[in-house]
Protein backbone atom coordinates (compact mmCIF):
# COMPACT_ATOMS: atom_id res chain seq x y z
CA UNK A 1 0.00 0.00 0.00
CA UNK A 2 1.37 3.43 -0.92
CA UNK A 3 1.90 6.12 1.71
CA UNK A 4 -0.88 8.18 0.15
CA UNK A 5 -3.34 5.25 0.24
CA UNK A 6 -2.42 4.56 3.86
CA UNK A 7 -3.01 8.21 4.71
CA UNK A 8 -6.40 8.15 2.96
CA UNK A 9 -7.48 5.07 4.88
CA UNK A 10 -6.30 6.56 8.18
CA UNK A 11 -8.24 9.78 7.68
CA UNK A 12 -11.42 8.01 6.57
CA UNK A 13 -11.23 5.61 9.51
CA UNK A 14 -10.81 8.49 11.94
CA UNK A 15 -13.68 10.43 10.40
CA UNK A 16 -15.97 7.41 10.72
CA UNK A 17 -14.93 6.56 14.29
CA UNK A 18 -17.94 8.27 15.87
CA UNK A 19 -15.83 10.01 18.51
CA UNK A 20 -17.58 13.35 17.98
CA UNK A 21 -20.88 11.80 19.07
CA UNK A 22 -19.45 10.31 22.26
CA UNK A 23 -20.21 11.69 25.71
CA UNK A 24 -17.76 13.55 27.89
CA UNK A 25 -18.05 10.79 30.48
CA UNK A 26 -17.09 8.12 27.95
CA UNK A 27 -14.16 10.12 26.61
CA UNK A 28 -12.86 10.63 30.15
CA UNK A 29 -12.94 6.87 30.70
CA UNK A 30 -11.11 6.27 27.43
CA UNK A 31 -8.40 8.84 28.16
CA UNK A 32 -7.75 7.30 31.55
CA UNK A 33 -7.66 3.83 29.99
CA UNK A 34 -5.00 4.96 27.52
CA UNK A 35 -3.00 6.50 30.36
CA UNK A 36 -3.18 3.25 32.33
CA UNK A 37 -2.07 1.23 29.31
CA UNK A 38 0.86 3.57 28.68
CA UNK A 39 1.95 3.20 32.29
CA UNK A 40 1.58 -0.58 32.17
CA UNK A 41 3.87 -0.81 29.12
CA UNK A 42 6.33 1.81 30.39
CA UNK A 43 9.40 -0.45 30.65
CA UNK A 44 8.98 -1.79 27.12
CA UNK A 45 8.39 1.66 25.65
CA UNK A 46 11.23 3.37 27.52
CA UNK A 47 13.72 0.78 26.27
CA UNK A 48 12.51 1.25 22.70
CA UNK A 49 12.66 5.05 22.97
CA UNK A 50 16.18 4.94 24.42
CA UNK A 51 17.47 3.05 21.38
CA UNK A 52 15.81 5.38 18.87
CA UNK A 53 16.41 8.78 20.52
CA UNK A 54 19.60 8.42 22.65
CA UNK A 55 17.79 10.14 25.51
CA UNK A 56 18.52 8.78 28.98
CA UNK A 57 16.35 6.14 30.59
CA UNK A 58 15.68 8.45 33.55
CA UNK A 59 14.54 11.29 31.28
CA UNK A 60 12.29 8.96 29.27
CA UNK A 61 10.81 7.45 32.42
CA UNK A 62 9.81 10.88 33.66
CA UNK A 63 8.35 11.70 30.26
CA UNK A 64 6.10 8.61 30.32
CA UNK A 65 4.75 9.77 33.68
CA UNK A 66 4.15 13.24 32.25
CA UNK A 67 2.33 11.84 29.22
CA UNK A 68 0.02 9.70 31.33
CA UNK A 69 -0.59 12.72 33.58
CA UNK A 70 -1.57 14.83 30.55
CA UNK A 71 -4.14 12.25 29.47
CA UNK A 72 -5.66 12.05 32.94
CA UNK A 73 -5.57 15.84 33.25
CA UNK A 74 -7.72 16.27 30.15
CA UNK A 75 -10.09 13.60 31.43
CA UNK A 76 -10.56 15.82 34.48
CA UNK A 77 -10.95 18.94 32.30
CA UNK A 78 -13.82 17.52 30.29
CA UNK A 79 -15.45 15.95 33.33
CA UNK A 80 -15.56 19.37 35.00
CA UNK A 81 -17.19 20.85 31.90
CA UNK A 82 -16.48 24.59 32.03
CA UNK A 83 -14.37 24.31 28.87
CA UNK A 84 -17.66 24.08 26.91
CA UNK A 85 -18.46 27.73 27.72
CA UNK A 86 -22.15 26.79 27.96
CA UNK A 87 -24.14 30.04 27.85
CA UNK A 88 -27.90 30.63 27.96
CA UNK A 89 -29.91 33.82 27.42
CA UNK A 90 -33.62 33.85 28.11
CA UNK A 91 -36.01 35.41 25.56
CA UNK A 92 -36.94 39.04 26.19
CA UNK A 93 -39.40 40.60 23.69
CA UNK A 94 -39.09 44.00 25.39
CA UNK A 95 -35.53 44.51 24.19
CA UNK A 96 -34.72 46.31 20.93
CA UNK A 97 -34.18 44.21 18.95
CA UNK A 98 -36.16 41.50 20.77
CA UNK A 99 -33.97 38.73 22.18
CA UNK A 100 -34.92 35.14 21.34
CA UNK A 101 -33.96 32.10 23.39
CA UNK A 102 -30.24 31.74 22.69
CA UNK A 103 -27.96 28.94 23.84
CA UNK A 104 -24.28 28.69 22.91
CA UNK A 105 -21.72 25.93 23.39
CA UNK A 106 -18.42 24.73 21.96
CA UNK A 107 -18.48 21.57 19.86
CA UNK A 108 -15.74 19.37 18.30
CA UNK A 109 -14.12 20.84 15.22
CA UNK A 110 -13.52 17.58 13.31
CA UNK A 111 -10.61 15.29 12.47
CA UNK A 112 -7.29 16.72 13.68
CA UNK A 113 -3.87 16.01 12.18
CA UNK A 114 -1.10 15.94 14.78
CA UNK A 115 2.56 16.11 13.79
CA UNK A 116 4.73 14.42 16.41
CA UNK A 117 7.89 16.13 17.71
CA UNK A 118 11.34 14.58 17.81
CA UNK A 119 12.54 15.92 21.16
CA UNK A 120 9.69 14.58 23.31
CA UNK A 121 8.99 11.08 21.96
CA UNK A 122 6.16 10.59 24.46
CA UNK A 123 4.90 13.96 25.75
CA UNK A 124 4.70 15.69 22.33
CA UNK A 125 4.36 12.68 20.09
CA UNK A 126 1.68 10.07 19.39
CA UNK A 127 -0.05 10.53 22.75
CA UNK A 128 1.25 14.01 23.43
CA UNK A 129 -0.60 17.10 24.51
CA UNK A 130 -2.04 17.83 21.04
CA UNK A 131 -3.49 14.33 20.82
CA UNK A 132 -4.77 14.32 24.39
CA UNK A 133 -6.52 17.69 24.07
CA UNK A 134 -8.01 16.84 20.67
CA UNK A 135 -9.39 13.49 21.83
CA UNK A 136 -10.78 15.18 24.94
CA UNK A 137 -12.55 17.70 22.72
CA UNK A 138 -14.17 14.86 20.77
CA UNK A 139 -11.93 15.17 17.71
CA UNK A 140 -10.49 12.00 16.15
CA UNK A 141 -6.74 12.25 15.60
CA UNK A 142 -4.50 11.19 12.73
CA UNK A 143 -0.91 11.30 13.96
CA UNK A 144 1.96 11.88 11.54
CA UNK A 145 4.76 9.87 13.17
CA UNK A 146 8.17 11.49 13.52
CA UNK A 147 10.89 9.67 11.57
CA UNK A 148 13.24 9.98 14.55
CA UNK A 149 11.35 7.31 16.52
CA UNK A 150 9.20 5.27 14.10
CA UNK A 151 9.21 1.99 16.01
CA UNK A 152 8.17 3.70 19.22
CA UNK A 153 5.42 5.60 17.41
CA UNK A 154 3.90 2.42 15.98
CA UNK A 155 3.99 0.62 19.31
CA UNK A 156 2.46 3.52 21.26
CA UNK A 157 -0.34 3.83 18.70
CA UNK A 158 -0.95 0.09 18.89
CA UNK A 159 -1.17 0.16 22.70
CA UNK A 160 -3.52 3.15 22.66
CA UNK A 161 -5.83 1.56 20.11
CA UNK A 162 -5.93 -1.67 22.12
CA UNK A 163 -6.76 0.30 25.26
CA UNK A 164 -9.63 2.05 23.49
CA UNK A 165 -11.14 -1.24 22.37
CA UNK A 166 -10.75 -2.76 25.83
CA UNK A 167 -12.61 0.24 27.29
CA UNK A 168 -15.40 -0.08 24.70
CA UNK A 169 -14.11 2.91 22.78
CA UNK A 170 -13.47 3.43 19.05
CA UNK A 171 -9.96 2.31 18.09
CA UNK A 172 -10.04 4.51 14.98
CA UNK A 173 -10.30 7.63 17.11
CA UNK A 174 -6.50 7.42 16.84
CA UNK A 175 -4.74 6.43 13.61
CA UNK A 176 -1.12 6.74 12.46
CA UNK A 177 0.56 7.71 9.19
CA UNK A 178 4.23 7.93 8.22
CA UNK A 179 6.32 9.66 5.58
CA UNK A 180 7.04 13.19 4.40
CA UNK A 181 4.64 13.07 1.46
CA UNK A 182 1.88 11.66 3.64
CA UNK A 183 2.31 14.57 6.03
CA UNK A 184 1.91 17.18 3.31
CA UNK A 185 -1.11 15.36 1.87
CA UNK A 186 -2.61 15.08 5.35
CA UNK A 187 -2.67 18.85 5.80
CA UNK A 188 -4.48 19.21 2.47
CA UNK A 189 -7.03 16.43 3.02
CA UNK A 190 -10.58 17.84 2.91
CA UNK A 191 -11.62 15.89 6.02
CA UNK A 192 -8.87 17.35 8.17
CA UNK A 193 -10.28 20.25 10.18
CA UNK A 194 -7.20 21.43 12.10
CA UNK A 195 -3.49 20.70 12.51
CA UNK A 196 -1.28 20.56 15.59
CA UNK A 197 2.46 20.76 14.92
CA UNK A 198 5.63 20.91 17.00
CA UNK A 199 8.90 21.27 15.12
CA UNK A 200 11.17 23.55 13.15
CA UNK A 201 10.23 26.98 11.86
CA UNK A 202 11.06 25.95 8.32
CA UNK A 203 8.97 22.77 8.36
CA UNK A 204 6.12 24.37 10.25
CA UNK A 205 5.97 27.35 7.91
CA UNK A 206 5.75 25.05 4.87
CA UNK A 207 2.79 23.19 6.37
CA UNK A 208 1.20 26.40 7.64
CA UNK A 209 1.25 27.75 4.08
CA UNK A 210 -0.37 24.54 2.79
CA UNK A 211 -3.14 24.80 5.39
CA UNK A 212 -3.74 28.45 4.48
CA UNK A 213 -3.75 27.75 0.72
CA UNK A 214 -6.54 25.15 0.87
CA UNK A 215 -9.83 26.04 -0.86
CA UNK A 216 -11.24 26.13 2.68
CA UNK A 217 -8.31 27.14 4.93
CA UNK A 218 -8.02 25.41 8.30
CA UNK A 219 -6.37 26.45 11.56
CA UNK A 220 -2.72 25.42 11.89
CA UNK A 221 -1.49 25.40 15.47
CA UNK A 222 2.27 25.28 15.12
CA UNK A 223 4.87 25.55 17.86
CA UNK A 224 8.01 26.56 15.97
CA UNK A 225 11.24 28.38 16.94
CA UNK A 226 12.05 30.07 20.24
CA UNK A 227 15.22 31.49 21.82
CA UNK A 228 13.64 32.15 25.24
CA UNK A 229 15.49 35.32 26.31
CA UNK A 230 16.79 35.69 29.86
CA UNK A 231 17.51 39.02 31.58
CA UNK A 232 19.91 39.00 34.53
CA UNK A 233 20.06 42.22 36.53
CA UNK A 234 23.38 43.67 37.81
CA UNK A 235 22.39 43.11 41.43
CA UNK A 236 21.44 39.50 40.70
CA UNK A 237 24.89 38.91 39.26
CA UNK A 238 26.50 40.59 42.27
CA UNK A 239 24.42 38.64 44.76
CA UNK A 240 24.47 35.15 43.22
CA UNK A 241 26.25 35.23 39.88
CA UNK A 242 28.01 31.90 40.36
CA UNK A 243 24.77 30.11 41.21
CA UNK A 244 22.93 31.66 38.28
CA UNK A 245 25.77 30.66 35.95
CA UNK A 246 25.64 27.08 37.17
CA UNK A 247 21.88 27.02 36.71
CA UNK A 248 22.16 28.40 33.20
CA UNK A 249 24.70 25.73 32.27
CA UNK A 250 22.43 23.02 33.58
CA UNK A 251 19.40 24.41 31.76
CA UNK A 252 20.83 25.02 28.29
CA UNK A 253 22.71 21.69 28.21
CA UNK A 254 19.84 19.60 29.59
CA UNK A 255 19.22 16.61 27.30
CA UNK A 256 21.54 18.12 24.73
CA UNK A 257 19.78 21.49 24.65
CA UNK A 258 16.93 19.90 22.70
CA UNK A 259 14.11 21.72 24.47
CA UNK A 260 11.83 24.28 22.86
CA UNK A 261 12.18 26.26 26.10
CA UNK A 262 15.99 26.19 26.24
CA UNK A 263 17.41 29.59 27.33
CA UNK A 264 19.27 30.48 24.14
CA UNK A 265 19.76 34.25 24.54
CA UNK A 266 20.96 35.72 27.85
CA UNK A 267 21.25 39.44 28.57
CA UNK A 268 23.80 39.93 31.34
CA UNK A 269 26.04 42.80 32.52
CA UNK A 270 29.80 42.29 32.14
CA UNK A 271 31.09 40.19 35.04
CA UNK A 272 34.36 38.26 35.24
CA UNK A 273 33.00 36.19 38.13
CA UNK A 274 29.91 35.17 36.13
CA UNK A 275 32.01 34.30 33.09
CA UNK A 276 34.40 32.19 35.14
CA UNK A 277 31.60 30.30 36.87
CA UNK A 278 29.80 29.66 33.59
CA UNK A 279 33.01 28.53 31.90
CA UNK A 280 33.74 26.08 34.70
CA UNK A 281 30.19 24.70 34.70
CA UNK A 282 30.18 24.19 30.94
CA UNK A 283 33.62 22.56 30.96
CA UNK A 284 32.24 20.02 33.43
CA UNK A 285 29.12 19.38 31.34
CA UNK A 286 28.74 16.16 29.40
CA UNK A 287 28.05 16.15 25.69
CA UNK A 288 25.00 14.47 24.23
CA UNK A 289 24.33 12.46 21.11
CA UNK A 290 21.52 14.41 19.50
CA UNK A 291 18.22 12.94 18.40
CA UNK A 292 18.99 12.47 14.72
CA UNK A 293 21.94 12.86 12.36
CA UNK A 294 20.11 15.75 10.67
CA UNK A 295 19.72 17.62 13.95
CA UNK A 296 23.36 16.96 14.78
CA UNK A 297 24.56 18.29 11.42
CA UNK A 298 22.35 21.38 11.63
CA UNK A 299 23.62 22.14 15.12
CA UNK A 300 27.26 21.80 14.11
CA UNK A 301 26.82 24.03 11.08
CA UNK A 302 24.86 26.66 12.99
CA UNK A 303 27.35 26.76 15.86
CA UNK A 304 30.27 27.09 13.44
CA UNK A 305 28.58 29.99 11.63
CA UNK A 306 27.92 31.83 14.89
CA UNK A 307 31.45 31.28 16.17
CA UNK A 308 32.85 32.65 12.90
CA UNK A 309 31.10 36.01 13.35
CA UNK A 310 33.65 38.80 13.85
CA UNK A 311 32.01 40.20 17.00
CA UNK A 312 31.37 36.84 18.66
CA UNK A 313 33.59 35.46 21.40
CA UNK A 314 33.51 31.77 22.27
CA UNK A 315 33.45 32.04 26.03
CA UNK A 316 33.20 28.37 26.94
CA UNK A 317 33.09 25.01 25.23
CA UNK A 318 32.99 21.52 26.70
CA UNK A 319 35.59 19.03 25.48
CA UNK A 320 34.30 17.41 22.25
CA UNK A 321 33.52 13.70 22.19
CA UNK A 322 33.03 11.74 19.00
CA UNK A 323 29.37 11.53 18.04
CA UNK A 324 28.26 14.02 20.69
CA UNK A 325 27.39 17.71 20.57
CA UNK A 326 29.70 19.69 22.85
CA UNK A 327 28.03 22.51 24.86
CA UNK A 328 29.02 26.01 23.72
CA UNK A 329 28.66 29.49 25.23
CA UNK A 330 29.21 32.41 22.88
CA UNK A 331 29.16 36.08 23.83
CA UNK A 332 28.56 39.38 22.06
CA UNK A 333 28.17 43.03 23.01
CA UNK A 334 24.76 44.68 23.00
CA UNK A 335 25.77 47.13 20.26
CA UNK A 336 26.80 44.30 17.95
CA UNK A 337 23.53 42.52 18.75
CA UNK A 338 21.54 45.63 17.91
CA UNK A 339 23.36 45.98 14.59
CA UNK A 340 22.01 42.63 13.35
CA UNK A 341 19.31 41.41 15.76
CA UNK A 342 17.77 38.91 13.34
CA UNK A 343 21.09 37.15 12.80
CA UNK A 344 21.68 36.69 16.51
CA UNK A 345 18.15 35.46 17.26
CA UNK A 346 18.47 32.30 15.17
CA UNK A 347 17.50 29.25 17.21
CA UNK A 348 20.31 26.72 17.68
CA UNK A 349 18.61 23.43 18.50
CA UNK A 350 21.25 21.91 20.73
CA UNK A 351 23.51 22.83 23.67
CA UNK A 352 24.38 26.42 22.77
CA UNK A 353 23.52 29.72 24.38
CA UNK A 354 24.47 33.29 23.44
CA UNK A 355 25.30 35.94 26.04
CA UNK A 356 24.52 39.56 25.16
CA UNK A 357 26.47 41.91 27.42
CA UNK A 358 24.74 45.20 28.22
CA UNK A 359 26.34 48.20 29.93
CA UNK A 360 23.28 50.23 30.90
CA UNK A 361 19.51 49.97 31.36
CA UNK A 362 19.05 52.03 28.20
CA UNK A 363 21.15 49.59 26.19
CA UNK A 364 19.19 46.66 27.60
CA UNK A 365 15.87 48.37 26.77
CA UNK A 366 17.00 48.88 23.18
CA UNK A 367 17.99 45.23 22.83
CA UNK A 368 14.77 43.89 24.33
CA UNK A 369 12.74 46.14 22.03
CA UNK A 370 13.91 44.26 18.93
CA UNK A 371 13.25 40.73 20.19
CA UNK A 372 11.09 38.34 18.18
CA UNK A 373 8.41 36.11 19.67
CA UNK A 374 9.38 33.38 22.13
CA UNK A 375 7.65 30.82 24.26
CA UNK A 376 9.20 32.18 27.45
CA UNK A 377 11.04 35.14 28.93
CA UNK A 378 12.95 35.04 32.21
CA UNK A 379 14.07 37.69 34.71
CA UNK A 380 16.71 37.01 37.33
CA UNK A 381 16.80 39.63 40.11
CA UNK A 382 18.13 39.86 43.66
CA UNK A 383 15.48 39.42 46.41
CA UNK A 384 16.41 42.87 47.77
CA UNK A 385 16.87 44.25 44.25
CA UNK A 386 16.76 48.03 44.18
CA UNK A 387 16.61 47.90 40.37
CA UNK A 388 12.82 47.83 40.49
CA UNK A 389 12.62 50.01 37.40
CA UNK A 390 14.86 47.61 35.46
CA UNK A 391 12.85 44.56 36.57
CA UNK A 392 9.61 46.33 35.66
CA UNK A 393 10.94 47.40 32.26
CA UNK A 394 12.22 43.90 31.52
CA UNK A 395 8.85 42.44 32.51
CA UNK A 396 7.03 44.82 30.16
CA UNK A 397 9.38 44.06 27.28
CA UNK A 398 9.26 40.29 27.75
CA UNK A 399 5.48 40.28 28.20
CA UNK A 400 5.23 41.76 24.71
CA UNK A 401 7.11 38.89 23.05
CA UNK A 402 6.64 35.83 25.29
CA UNK A 403 3.75 33.62 26.29
CA UNK A 404 5.14 32.94 29.78
CA UNK A 405 7.35 35.21 31.89
CA UNK A 406 9.10 33.66 34.88
CA UNK A 407 11.37 34.92 37.62
CA UNK A 408 14.46 33.46 39.30
CA UNK A 409 14.05 30.11 37.59
CA UNK A 410 14.72 28.37 34.30
CA UNK A 411 12.11 27.83 31.58
CA UNK A 412 12.91 24.24 30.65
CA UNK A 413 10.06 22.84 32.76
CA UNK A 414 6.47 23.32 31.56
CA UNK A 415 3.95 22.41 34.25
CA UNK A 416 0.62 20.81 33.35
CA UNK A 417 -1.93 23.17 34.87
CA UNK A 418 -5.15 25.05 34.23
CA UNK A 419 -3.26 28.36 34.18
CA UNK A 420 -0.37 27.24 31.96
CA UNK A 421 0.32 29.01 28.67
CA UNK A 422 2.77 27.48 26.21
CA UNK A 423 2.77 29.67 23.14
CA UNK A 424 3.78 33.12 22.00
CA UNK A 425 4.06 35.46 19.02
CA UNK A 426 5.63 34.30 15.77
CA UNK A 427 7.93 32.40 15.39
CA UNK A 428 7.20 30.77 18.75
CA UNK A 429 3.77 29.78 17.46
CA UNK A 430 1.39 30.43 14.59
CA UNK A 431 -1.50 31.30 16.92
CA UNK A 432 -0.34 33.27 19.95
CA UNK A 433 -3.79 33.36 21.58
CA UNK A 434 -3.68 29.60 22.08
CA UNK A 435 -1.55 27.23 24.15
CA UNK A 436 -0.33 23.70 23.50
CA UNK A 437 -0.01 22.85 27.23
CA UNK A 438 -2.61 23.36 29.94
CA UNK A 439 -6.38 23.14 30.08
CA UNK A 440 -7.13 25.72 27.40
CA UNK A 441 -5.15 23.73 24.83
CA UNK A 442 -8.50 22.02 24.20
CA UNK A 443 -9.93 25.30 22.86
CA UNK A 444 -7.93 24.90 19.64
CA UNK A 445 -10.08 21.97 18.58
CA UNK A 446 -13.51 23.37 19.40
CA UNK A 447 -15.81 25.70 17.50
CA UNK A 448 -18.85 27.59 18.80
CA UNK A 449 -22.46 27.03 17.82
CA UNK A 450 -25.52 28.98 18.98
CA UNK A 451 -29.04 27.51 19.02
CA UNK A 452 -31.96 29.93 18.67
CA UNK A 453 -35.44 28.94 19.90
CA UNK A 454 -34.42 25.27 19.66
CA UNK A 455 -36.62 22.47 21.02
CA UNK A 456 -35.16 20.74 24.06
CA UNK A 457 -34.84 17.43 22.22
CA UNK A 458 -32.21 18.71 19.77
CA UNK A 459 -30.10 20.59 22.30
CA UNK A 460 -26.89 19.15 23.76
CA UNK A 461 -27.63 17.97 27.28
CA UNK A 462 -25.30 20.65 28.65
CA UNK A 463 -27.67 23.35 27.32
CA UNK A 464 -31.01 21.90 28.35
CA UNK A 465 -33.30 23.36 30.96
CA UNK A 466 -32.45 22.35 34.49
CA UNK A 467 -28.78 21.67 33.63
CA UNK A 468 -29.15 17.87 33.78
CA UNK A 469 -25.39 17.26 33.56
CA UNK A 470 -24.54 19.94 36.14
CA UNK A 471 -21.91 21.77 34.10
CA UNK A 472 -20.79 25.29 34.98
CA UNK A 473 -22.84 27.68 32.82
CA UNK A 474 -23.58 31.34 32.33
CA UNK A 475 -27.33 32.00 32.47
CA UNK A 476 -28.63 35.47 31.59
CA UNK A 477 -25.15 36.87 32.16
CA UNK A 478 -24.61 35.28 35.58
CA UNK A 479 -22.19 32.39 36.28
CA UNK A 480 -23.99 29.33 37.61
CA UNK A 481 -22.03 26.53 39.25
CA UNK A 482 -22.67 23.03 38.07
Amino acid sequence: MSAHDAMERAVLAAARSGLAESSRADRAVWLRAIADALTAHADELIALAHVETHLSLARLGGEVVRTATQLRFFADVISEGSYLEATLDSPDPALIPPRPDLRRILRPLGVVAVFAASNFPFAFSVLGNDTASALAAGCPVVVKAHPGHPGLSRRVAEIAREALVAANGPADALTLVEGLSAGAALVQHPLIAAVGFTGSTRGGRALFDLASARPAPIPFYGELGSVNPVVITPRAVAASGAGIAAGLAGSFTRDGGQYCTKPGLVFVPPSAEFDEALTAAVAASAGQQLLTSGISSAFGEGAAELEAEADVEVLAQAPPVDGEAAPVVAAIGADAFLAEPERFQQEHFGPLTLLVRYDSPAQLDAALAVLEGSLTGTVWYAPDDDDDALVSAATTALSRIAGRVLYNGWPTGVAIAWSQHHGGPWPASTASVHTSVGATAIRRFLTPIAYQDAPQSVLPAELRDGNPLSVPRREDGRPVRG
